[in-house]
């Protein structure tokens, strides 16, 4: 269904006589409704007893269970809900209401369908070929969406960045894949196991050879997760990009990245982390060619497990702007849901099923409501610069456009829209909690979640981790959790803090990696202050085009019915939040805030998941 209706966009998008007549809010809505009946109609699955250990699609290049079943209906899901968070721009003219967007709503809507269609044939891969294939398809999709905002030179740069190092990613994937076949003789994953099981055939070439190449899998795809310590361009990424597109990119795509570890791990049985530590002193050389996968891959995530809880709490603690530090907060979380899957026991695996729930439902809230303070709270106009409308400014008119256009209503949407830009910095939030009180006591039940504070889901989450580990000796690494949680509750208290604070009006200035709103070329902001004539009067004086002076500097616009409607909206907020979009955020806020008393549904789920796992 995903891929007929990639194949419907495009042709409605590509036809002139459907794109001029389609409004791009259409786009974005249907592609939701997309997913979501794709979610709903992966259910049916989940109740065929035919599946039982799997069945083998495309010649066993993919297989079919009951968790990647369920795990794919959460994931269309969750991707619906994502595309709600679009900015939706509303004005009125001649009491006729219309519904705006900019013009990369389309585009937006269309790249998510290509990348989830890849997120999800790599939750069912079950051989090399199609391991790679689906990766890739879904680091493309990943690729262009962080450079979106093609005038954006953050956008542009933190793209760039995100291309070269997931290339080199894919290479070391590719590589890895490579020297397992060679080995084996074989792509497909059940052979591979049969192949490692057979206690003849496991001779020290064939066991380094398969070492070797599933290591270099794995560091492939923790570059791809952001695990620490191949974490360096986590931050840059997600900060360098607009908001809607950053919650896409911290949210879904490790999903599928994390079902296809565990495919891995159950089916080697690659993380009995106890008989490896045991085995200090191997008597034989085949004793420790029996261990040498179990033992290698297994060090590699405790490894990248510890690193990922100590740098995603210690260097969040520094950190000025609110992306840079979710994303440390993210990769402190990976190193919860490593530490989950290296144990592998049918607790663990129910924990880290449990987590990655629990993280994918606090993300998205907590995205979805920065989102909403940035639609509904107006910035301060020190803090916003005109770039891509400069020429307004030294009175160069733009041709005529009118609302009647679906392209210049894009236009309009976009000049509105200047009012409005990211929430990037933390100070950014000061004094928010008695402009909008509901939004941000919202925000602080996600923040307090994500720190694990009780009773909130968070809590249970990383609880349920720290138990399974605490059960099958992992005491230093669970002490270890507990104190960094401790450590990263500080800088979750601290957004609390800055909500309640008052507001001291201080001036925020540009950083390196500041993201300007809807796409705009930050080379230019120099030029723009000594050229603007607001600027030289007066350096405190509003830098964004003012509505009054839209009319005076536009002489081909025409359309009184059109200015208008400019100046109706010019002391009124233009962007306003959907229906849907408050009632996603509260009842996802009322599931993190209620768990706790019925708990069953989602734990009986996980719970059944995995043991149906190793029942198998």
């Amino acid at each position: 269904m995903i891929f007929i209706s990639i194949l419907t966009l495009i042709v409605a998008k590509a036809l002139p006589v459907l794109n001029t007549n389609i409004s791009s809010v259409h786009f974005y809505r249907s592609t939701s409704i997309i997913f979501i009946i794709t979610g709903l109609l992966s259910i049916n699955s989940l109740y065929l007893e035919t599946i039982g250990t799997g069945i083998g699609i495309y010649s066993g290049l993919f297989h079919v269970t009951q968790i990647t079943q369920f795990i794919e209906t959460f994931f269309y899901v969750i991707v619906g809900l994502v595309l709600i968070g679009w900015p939706q721009i509303i004005t009125k003219v001649n009491k006729v209401k219309y519904y705006l967007t900019d013009k990369y709503s389309t585009d937006y809507s269309l790249i998510i369908l290509f990348s989830s269609l890849g997120s999800s044939l790599l939750i069912t891969s079950y051989d090399l070929i199609s391991l790679y294939l689906s990766i890739e398809l879904q680091s493309f999709g990943l690729y262009v969406l962080s450079t979106l905002y093609r005038n954006s030179e953050s956008s542009t740069k933190s793209g760039l960045k995100y291309f070269l190092l997931g290339g080199l990613s894919s290479a070391i994937i590719l590589l890895g894949s490579g020297i397992v076949y060679s080995y084996t003789g074989t792509t497909n994953f059940e052979s591979i196991y049969i192949l490692n099981s057979i206690n003849d055939f496991n001779t020290e070439y064939f066991l380094q050879g398969l070492t070797l190449g599933l290591l270099l899998i794995f560091i492939g795809f923790l570059f791809k997760i952001a695990a620490a310590p191949l974490h360096n361009w986590s931050p840059d990424v997600y900060d360098g990009t607009p908001t809607i597109v950053t919650m896409y990119l911290t949210i879904l795509p490790k999903i599928a990245i994390f079902m296809f570890l565990l495919e891995i791990s159950t089916h080697f049985g690659i993380f009995h982390g106890q008989l490896s530590i045991n085995k200090i002193n191997f008597p034989l050389l085949e004793t420790f060619n029996s261990f040498l996968v179990e033992s290698s891959i297994y060090k590699l995530l405790l490894i990248s497990s510890i690193f990922s809880l100590i740098i995603g709490s210690v260097l969040g603690l520094s950190q000025v702007k609110i992306k840079r530090l979710l994303a440390y907060s993210t990769i402190s979380h990976i190193g919860f849901i490593l530490l989950a899957l290296l144990i592998n026991t049918e607790q663990s695996i129910d924990s880290f099923l449990f987590y990655i729930l629990q993280y994918t439902i606090t993300n998205l809230n907590l995205f979805l409501i920065i989102l909403a303070l940035t639609y509904t709270h107006k910035i301060n106009s020190n803090h916003l610069i005109n770039l891509k409308y400069k020429d307004l400014l030294i009175n160069k008119p733009l041709p005529l456009f009118s609302l009647k256009d679906s392209n210049s209503s894009s236009k309009f949407a976009e000049i509105i829209s200047y009012k409005y830009k990211d929430l990037n910095y933390l100070l950014d939030l000061k004094n928010l909690f008695f402009s909008n009180p509901l939004l941000s006591l919202c925000l602080c039940i996600c923040l307090f979640s994500m720190a694990g504070i009780p009773p909130l889901i968070g809590f249970f989450s990383k609880q349920f981790v720290l138990y399974a580990a605490i059960q099958n000796g992992f005491y230093l690494t669970a002490i270890l959790a507990i104190i960094v949680s401790v450590i990263s509750a500080s800088y979750y208290l601290k957004i609390v803090k800055l909500l309640i604070s008052e507001n001291e009006n201080e001036t925020i200035p540009y950083g390196e990696n500041e993201n300007i709103p809807y796409g705009e070329n930050e080379s230019e902001k120099s030029n723009l202050n000594q050229s603007s004539p607001s600027n030289s009067n007066s350096p405190n004086k509003d830098n964004v085009l003012s509505l009054s002076g839209l009319q005076m500097l536009l002489p081909s616009l025409t359309d009184l019915s059109f200015i208008k409607a400019v100046k109706e909206k010019e002391n009124k907020d233009i962007i306003e939040l959907t229906n849907v979009h408050s009632f996603i955020i509260s009842t996802l806020t009322l599931i993190l805030l209620l768990f706790f008393i019925k708990p069953s549904l989602i734990l009986n789920s996980t719970q059944l998941l995995s043991l149906s796992l190793f029942n198998t």
